[in-house]
């Protein structure tokens, strides 16, 4: 194909729904640059027209003319380019120009319009901007011109209808390409209008013959450059794509002069374009719609199909034929009848329904007709006005003000629709929570106050507007919350983080404050030294705020205080921070001190100028090695201003820098200083060593270089030698060589070489002493070592130097042990004498000792016993308490008393723990000697001697009260050291017991309380009650242990006595048992009876009956039944044993009430009474008209069942079924609800 110079881009859509905007072809212009070689293909988007692209992460993006938008093209063919759902593309090329239709994809689209229902699918994106612009933006398309293949601006734009693609391009497109779009032919079309669309057809492909066109005549010069028709101006639309209206010959029909089209102008086109003026203006010929059936958000309009023009005097030839079924489009405007319209509907009807109006509210409507590619100008508009309604639903009601008992709420009016609001109808929950709202305010105020509320509480509300005609739906549900009462002073604030010149500081929220109390804060601080005072430095909600702005290492004073709708709290305690010091400013530069040594310099330095607000702690010098200062080595830490560097090398360059370190941290670092050390003689030699073994007067020595040479090769080594019983010295050797042989020595005896070499600027130092000792032979044996016992613990061992053999004696090992096969070295060094300490008296131990020299070590000597004096004993290491058990169980049971009201058998308490304390102690070792007796020392009295015991109780003691004591063990040789002092206490007396008392008893139960506390207390308190009761065996039983004050005791008896005793006891122990109480229950009142049975007898009499009880424990019951007569009182109709009782006397017109309850005859002539039964009423009796047949039987009953008395209903009943009437109702208007108001 070639490089190609542009491309054009035409798209062609179907008509959406009135409710959408409608797509419109979109004209981009596509260039293929040569001059770029990376294929990049330049898609030129005209002034209010769009290109949407789909980028790398799958979105979709919408770019708005005037616009040069570059996209890649690996191959030089056109890029993929974005089509709506619901069509397809297909590229032609055409003289060079290579286009892109966009055509529906339905294969049953019918070019005369869509029906309303069915439409094609929306964009998936709905952010993003239409695909095409506005109808109104479409350039007319009655002159069809082939596409010029030399210049950007030269390209003309082809435009295709959005709604029906004309027949006119059927031959632009392939065959191939329409059929596979499903474009059927138009089975509803007469001979008329076949005939005209065949010679449309006609015409356009002898316009393409004649310009060129196509890829057909190839050879065949291009035609001359021409200007593109002038586009029309664009039309501002609702949607904000397009603009003001134009007038229909400039907005569908561009007609182009002479000068642009050319020599391309015929007869044929002439006449294409009275055909086509003759079609717009028949389109435009279209009367003003009708609008009926107007209601508050909708309307009904209505319109009928354009007629001809009466001023053309066409033949029936030249009369326009319509090809296809006409559409129309109805918009609407609400700024005037000059003002934006919006489309609102599109569909061949003729007839539509307008919805989604604006209640009262003006509306212009007008009407437009289109058929093909072309659309007729809006019809003149008609203006209708909405109805009224009901208002808007209005916003929640907001919260203006309020306290702990009162809310103030305001809200602002909704839109009234057109009828002025008269009244406001707010509701609320009551503060239950349940959703069930009542009426709070009724009236046309915009605020209401409501008071008498619960403090931290939280209360719904709802509002409703109402004008004349209706009430409005109810706003949304808000919560609103009271406030509370003035919040607790908070605990001071803490230090989160501390900086420089920052403090974060937080605190918590009070306690005692609810969470849906709004809480408010206020920190302030106060500077040290300023004046001023406490300052506030923050107000807000927050827990934790960060103040800034301070100075370093200075103290501050905080406080903070909560404060709400009802006040301010009491600030809280004054808590005192310090911020941290800054890091401070480098030293001076160091300098040099004196003058520098080959090994070392003094260098000085001054202080930093600014510290930072800390004192500096120390100084930090680094020390490089070379010029470079490529690595630092740290030689010096401290707080000294000075420093000597030594260790250095002679005749070598070293950079040195120091940095200071404070608490706020380390500061840069000084300027360098650069010292070179002076050349110096050779450093110190390693000693010689010694070479292969010493002979009796020759040894054989080597040596090597020294490591510091001081700037110049060694060339000579000098070797001394001293002499074994003289410190003087002489050279034996000096030579460059690296060892030699010393001889004229003496055997056994130690001699020391030393080294020293020397370079051009002189010797260096001696080296160390090498020591070597010619002939040597191991120690003899020694001879048995003496012993002799300082103290108990303590034996010095001394022993002999036996013969050297040539060498002296360096060192004496001396082994020791408690056995003498487990002797260990305790001692190693050249002394003849040790002394052992800590020792044990009264153990036997073994010790030994040799002789080591240079050449080896000599044998042991023979093994000595030695034994340590007996001692007095060791001191107690720990002395224990004993517990209450084993107090009890220390001292030995004497006779146990029996509890004469209890019967129950108590030991008796040996020792008390208030004024006893029972102690033991570990046994220490004697050390030989049996300890005979133990001291206890407490202090302020006589010491106590006991008996050779570990276990000891100490009496007559004072309660409560702490004693020190420490024991010290005796023997026969004497009294040991006392132990550590022991702190022990007594406790306290236990509690007497508290008095016992009845406070309440039924047949079953007894409330028991003691004491002068509360019911209920913690179970942390100290003091607490044992209560016991007698069971039938005479022993007393466990009813409650624990804290509090009273007890019920359950499931007792009737007429039955009980006794109690109760005990307290403490951490000091268990007070004695009380007296012992007695306490009757009383008898049992009988059960309550059902509702008695009536049964009318006559008008003037009845029977009623009721169930009977059994007798109590041989008590026998009777009933008394009590009458009522209307709204009197009950007054006593019968008392007796018998379970029925016939009433008469009644009168006919009054209603009865009868009740009825069991009373207990007891033995000792007291009744109880029982509950009364549910009450049974006997209403008075209807008159009945008897036939005169049946009134003349014999003696035999009439009307037995009318004479029968309607039984009423119990209380019970009639509360069930005023339930389920309540319910049947709540059901009615939940569904009233769900159907009316939520569907």
């Amino acid at each position: 194909m070639g490089a190609v110079s542009g491309m054009e881009v035409l798209m062609i859509s179907v008509f959406e729904d009135g409710h959408r905007q409608s797509p419109l072809p979109e004209e981009c212009r596509l260039y293929d640059s040569e001059f770029y070689k990376s294929e990049v293909i330049l898609v030129q988007v005209n002034p209010g027209e769009a290109f949407t692209i789909r980028r790398e992460d799958g979105q979709y993006q919408c770019i708005t003319g005037p616009a040069q938008v570059p996209m890649m093209s690996p191959n030089g063919s056109v890029p993929p380019i974005y089509v709506p759902p619901g069509y397809v593309s297909q590229i032609i090329e055409e003289n060079g120009v290579r286009r892109v239709l966009v055509l529906p994809q339905q294969p049953d689209f019918h070019p005369g319009g869509h029906s309303p229902l069915h439409h094609p699918p929306p964009p998936p994106h709905a952010h993003l901007p239409a695909f095409i612009p506005h109808p109104a933006m479409m350039p007319p398309p009655p002159h069809l011109y082939t596409g010029i293949a030399g210049g950007v601006g030269d390209l003309s734009s082809q435009y295709i209808s959005q709604y029906h693609p004309a027949q006119f391009f059927s031959d632009q497109v392939s065959t191939d390409s329409l059929s596979q779009h499903g474009r059927p032919s138009f089975v509803h079309r007469d001979d008329r209008a076949s005939k005209a669309h065949e010679r449309l057809q006609k015409k356009v492909k002898e316009r393409q013959g004649v310009g060129g066109g196509g890829g057909q005549v190839k050879d065949s010069p291009p035609p001359s450059p021409r200007k593109s028709c002038n586009s029309p101006p664009t039309v501002d639309i609702q949607n904000g794509i397009g603009g003001k209206a134009l007038d229909a010959e400039h907005r569908h029909v561009v007609a182009c002069s002479d000068k642009q089209t050319g020599k391309e102008k015929n007869g044929e086109l002439k006449e294409l374009d009275k055909e086509t003026q003759a079609l717009l203006a028949l389109l435009s010929n279209i009367t003003k719609p009708e609008v009926s059936d107007i209601q508050a958000r909708e309307a009904v309009v209505n319109w009928s199909d354009p007629t001809r023009p009466e001023s053309e005097n066409t033949t029936t030839e030249e009369e326009p034929v319509l090809p296809e079924p006409l559409s129309y489009e109805i918009s609407i405007s609400i700024t005037g009848k000059d003002g934006k319209y919006q489309s609102k509907y599109s569909g061949e009807g003729l007839s539509a329904t307008l919805e989604g109006l604006r209640p009262a509210t003006d509306y212009h409507v007008r009407v437009q007709a289109m058929c093909t590619s072309l659309l007729g100008s809006p019809s003149e508009a008609v203006s209708f006005t909405t109805l009224s309604c009901e208002p808007d639903p209005p916003g929640p009601p907001r919260k203006s003000s309020g306290t702990k008992n009162s809310l103030t709420l305001q809200w602002k009016a909704p839109c009234d629709n057109g009828s002025k609001i008269k009244n406001y109808n707010l509701q609320w929950d009551e503060g239950k929570g349940t959703g069930v709202f009542e009426q709070c305010y009724y009236g046309p105020q915009k605020q209401y106050r409501v008071t008498k509320l619960s403090p931290a509480s939280r209360y719904s509300f709802r509002l409703a507007a109402k004008n004349d005609m209706g009430v409005s739906e109810f706003s949304e549900v808000v919560d609103l919350f009271t406030s509370c009462s003035v919040p607790l002073p908070p605990f001071p604030p803490e230090l989160e983080m501390a900086g420089v010149t920052w403090l974060c500081l937080k605190w918590q929220r009070p306690s005692s404050s609810p969470k849906e109390d709004d809480i408010y804060y206020i920190l302030e601080m106060e500077e040290e030294d300023s004046g001023y005072g406490f300052q506030p430095s923050y107000d807000g909600d927050e827990l934790s705020f960060t103040v800034r702005n301070l100075h370093r290492s200075s103290k501050y004073k905080f406080r903070v205080a909560a404060y709400n709708s009802e006040g301010k709290s009491n600030p809280s305690q004054v808590v005192e921070f310090i911020t941290k010091p800054d890091r401070p400013s480098c030293p001076c530069r160091p300098v040099i001190r004196g003058r520098v040594q080959p090994d070392s310099f003094k260098m000085a330095w001054e202080p930093p100028k600014e510290n930072g607000g800390a004192e500096i702690t120390k100084y930090v010098v680094e020390l490089s090695e070379g010029v470079t200062g490529a690595s630092w080595e740290l030689v010096y830490s401290g707080s000294a201003l000075e420093h000597v560097c030594g260790g250095l090398k002679p005749g070598c360059s070293y950079r040195t820098r120091v940095y200071c370190m404070s608490e706020g941290g380390q500061s840069p670092l000084s300027e360098t200083l650069q010292v070179q050390t002076p050349a110096v003689p050779p450093g110190p030699c390693q000693p010689p060593r010694l070479v292969g073994k010493p002979k009796a007067r020759e040894v054989q020595l080597r040596w090597g270089p020294p490591h510091i040479d001081g700037g110049s090769p060694v060339t000579c080594f000098s070797v001394e030698v001293i002499g074994p019983q003289s410190d003087e010295s002489r050279e034996v050797y000096q030579g460059p060589e690296l060892d030699c042989t010393v001889g004229g020595l003496s055997p056994g005896r130690t001699y020391g070489f030393r080294l020293k070499a020397a370079n051009k600027a002189g010797f260096g130092p001696l080296s160390e002493r090498c020591e070597v000792t010619t002939g040597p032979g191991a120690p003899e044996q020694c001879k048995a070592p003496s012993t002799t016992c300082k103290s108990p613990s303590c034996v010095v061992v001394s022993w002999e130097a036996p013969p050297c053999n040539g060498a002296p004696v360096t060192e004496f090992r001396l082994e020791w042990g408690a056995a003498e096969g487990s002797m260990q070295v305790c001692y190693s060094g050249a002394g003849l004498s040790h002394e052992m300490k800590g020792l044990l008296p009264a153990t036997n131990y073994f010790c030994r000792v040799q002789a080591v020299n240079v050449a080896g070590v000599g044998p042991y000597s023979e093994a000595v016993l030695c034994q340590t004096p007996c001692s007095v004993p060791a001191a107690v290491s720990n002395i224990y308490l004993l517990k209450e058990s084993e107090l009890q169980r220390y001292g030995s049971p004497v006779d146990a008393d029996e509890d004469e009201e209890g019967g129950v058998i108590h030991p008796p308490l040996a020792f008390s723990p208030s004024t006893c304390l029972g102690i033991c102690w570990d046994a220490p070792c004697d050390h030989g000697s049996e300890i005979t007796s133990y001291l206890i020392d407490l202090g302020e009295k006589q010491p106590i001697v006991v008996g050779p015991v570990t276990k000891y109780v100490i009496q007559n003691l004072q309660p409560d009260t702490s004693y020190r004591i420490r024991i010290q063990a005796q023997n026969s040789l004497g009294t040991g050291a006392f132990s550590h002092t022991f702190k022990l206490k007594t406790k306290p007396l236990p509690p007497q017991p508290p008095r016992l008392e009845c406070t309440a008893f039924s047949h079953q139960t007894l409330r028991l309380k003691w004491g002068d506390g509360p019911a209920k207390t913690a179970a942390s308190d100290t003091l607490q009650s044992h209560l016991q009761m007698e069971d039938k065996n005479g022993r007393f039983i466990s009813l409650y242990k624990g804290p509090c004050h009273t007890h019920k005791v359950q499931r007792l008896n009737e007429s039955t006595s009980y006794t109690f005793r109760i005990q307290a006891f403490n951490e000091a122990g268990e007070g004695p048992f009380s007296s012992v109480y007695t306490f009757t229950t009383p008898r049992s009142p009988p059960a309550p009876l059902k509702a008695p049975k009536l049964e009318r007898l006559d008008d003037n009499s009845c029977e009623v009956t009721w169930e009977s009880l059994s007798h109590m424990k041989g008590d026998p019951i009777s009933y008394s039944l009590q009458c009522m007569m209307g709204n009197t009182e009950f007054k006593q109709a019968y008392k007796g044993s018998a379970t029925s009782f016939l009433v008469q006397n009644l009168q006919a017109n009054s209603d009865y009430r009868f009740r009825v309850c069991a009373i207990r005859q007891c033995q000792d002539a007291t009744e109880l009474s029982g509950p009364y039964s549910p009450t049974v009423t006997l209403t008075p009796q209807r008159s009945e008209t008897v036939q005169s047949g049946g009134a003349a039987g014999s003696g035999s009953r009439t009307g037995t069942e009318s004479n029968r008395t309607r039984q009423s209903l119990t209380d019970e009943q009639c509360a069930f079924l005023l339930l389920m009437v309540f319910a049947v109702i709540a059901i009615l208007i939940a569904f009233v609800i769900q159907y009316f108001v939520i569907k």
